[in-house]
């Protein structure tokens, strides 16, 4: 942890992570949340939005990364840090990486898609030019939580439906 980011701090930045996930799970989307920290403010926020968009890139982390690059008005988030409910994938950890963020906190590995800790470890990878902090586990219980209750009521037939999963033919 950096010296500006005090336990207090990580907390409220997992707390709007999650509640960005809990948005995202209430309008049927997979409940993953993102924020963004500069100085201890939140400068972007995000939650998964590709079923209802029908698009690939919209993960919660993207989104996060793209509101702080308009909020400060620059593609180096250099000094900020970013809070995730769950492991980044491939494509999220490519833009961390290429942001330039210096620190992430996730909560629950995702051990099918996970490129920090499960599958890869792309952000401490020191063939890149940049290499991020890692800080794992930070409230995964509540994370996992609501991915497991979200799966689990798909499974049910009780979840909300993603809109474009009816395929036609």
């Amino acid at each position: 942890m950096n010296e500006n980011m005090t336990p207090t701090i990580a907390e409220a930045g997992m707390n709007e992570a999650l509640k960005q996930a809990r948005i995202a799970g209430s309008v049927g989307e997979v409940p993953i949340g993102a924020v963004v920290m500069h100085q201890g403010k939140i400068v972007g926020r995000g939650y998964n939005l590709r079923e209802h968009a029908q698009d690939a890139t919209l993960h919660a982390e993207i989104m996060a990364i793209s509101e702080a690059n308009h909020t400060l008005n620059t593609w180096r988030l250099e000094d900020c840090q970013l809070f995730v409910t769950i492991e980044p994938c491939p494509m999220c950890s490519g833009a961390i990486i290429n942001a330039r963020i210096p620190e992430v906190y996730f909560g629950a590995r995702d051990p099918k898609a996970g490129t920090v800790r499960s599958l890869y470890q792309l952000l401490e990878d020191p063939r890149f030019n940049h290499r991020v902090i890692v800080h794992e586990g930070l409230m995964a219980d509540q994370a996992s939580t609501l991915m497991q209750n979200f799966f689990r009521a798909i499974r049910r037939g009780r979840g909300a439906k993603k809109p474009g999963s009816q395929r036609t033919k």
